[in-house]
């Protein structure tokens, strides 16, 4: 190409560029022009469908457009997380991500997405820790004597979770593994399932979520030993964290954020994070949470990308480790 033609190539290339900006930041500037969805893979009603409809209502009222909420149950919460994979990347389709879906990549080979690679990270929302509790009769007082009396009796323990390939499963594996114990693990068909197999003396520990041990932990029926967050639990203050407890470096968390389908632009994502962050960050909102057992928990959209990758890299791990077979 001769320079002449190179100079005209390039002025020709550089006007498309503008006017591509152009559109973009016009659109970026015009959003949203109609209702947003917020798609929930699990059914009204639970911790996950309860914050979709929290921030629905405020982002409705912040944006002035209607956010409705679209419970696509099944499969674990892939029906839903395929669902907004596969939708128009402008923004106007949401995911409610919750920290179970960073478990599904590594039990399952053939997912039809990708949750790195298909998602645009909005923000975090909320956590919820988890509470190591035991059953007034176990011996152990603290979580150190609970360590010591584990190592003395191998596989004579045991503890209960929310079922195989829980999140509530995977921390207590966690816990065995960086605290170098034998506990049997048995399963559950929910939370609070297992908070009450502990409470009835069925089983030795459990990791519920704070909600449902809350009062039996207040009935005398639960001992909390510890939180498996990184930081004391606002609803649990006197109670140390397994960090805190000689379990350096141990955090597992529930935790529930936003995603939006990837391709969405840069200037879209960054609003519907700063609005997120606006509406979930007042007094009203940690109190409903706070009932939930929740606290609230914003981010930027780069950590919450990384606190997603993370977990998926611990999960593999975890995975290879329990020796679950993968789907």
């Amino acid at each position: 190409m001769r320079k002449p033609e190179r100079n005209i190539f390039r002025l020709f290339a550089g006007i498309i560029a503008c006017a591509n900006l152009s559109v973009f930041d016009s659109s970026a500037q015009s959003y949203p022009v109609k209702p947003i969805r917020i798609i929930v893979g699990f059914a009204a009603g639970g911790a996950g469908d309860t914050i979709a409809r929290i921030v629905a209502q405020k982002l409705s009222e912040t944006l002035s457009q209607p956010a409705v909420v679209e419970n696509r149950t099944g499969a674990g919460g892939t029906i839903a997380t395929e669902r907004v994979a596969t939708s128009p990347a402008d923004g106007y389709t949401l995911l409610i991500v919750v920290a179970p879906d960073t478990i599904q990549p590594a039990l399952r080979a053939k997912l039809p997405y990708d949750l790195e690679r298909d998602f645009a990270p909005v923000s975090l929302v909320a956590i919820g820790a988890y509470v190591l509790v035991v059953h007034p009769s176990v011996p152990a007082r603290n979580v150190k004597g609970l360590i010591a009396l584990a190592r003395s009796q191998p596989g004579k323990l045991n503890y209960g979770s929310s079922g195989v390939g829980s999140s509530a499963h995977f921390a207590g594996e966690l816990l065995k593994s960086m605290a170098r114990v034998n506990i049997v693990h048995v399963p559950y068909k929910g939370s609070s399932e297992a908070a009450i197999a502990v409470a009835a003396g069925q089983i030795d520990m459990g990791l519920p979520s704070t909600a449902p041990a809350l009062p039996l932990l207040e009935a005398g029926k639960l001992r909390a030993l510890a939180v498996t967050s990184a930081k004391r639990a606002s609803l649990l203050p006197l109670i140390p964290t397994l960090d805190e407890s000689g379990v350096p470096g141990y955090d597992r968390t529930g935790w529930y954020g936003v995603s939006a389908p990837a391709g969405v632009p840069k200037d879209i994502i960054a609003r519907l994070n700063a609005v997120i962050g606006n509406v979930v960050n007042t007094p009203e909102m940690k109190e409903t949470l706070n009932k939930q057992g929740l606290e609230v928990r914003t981010s930027t959209m780069e950590q919450f990308a990384a606190l997603i990758h993370s977990e998926i890299a611990q999960n593999a791990k975890l995975v290879k480790i329990i020796g679950l077979k993968v789907e």
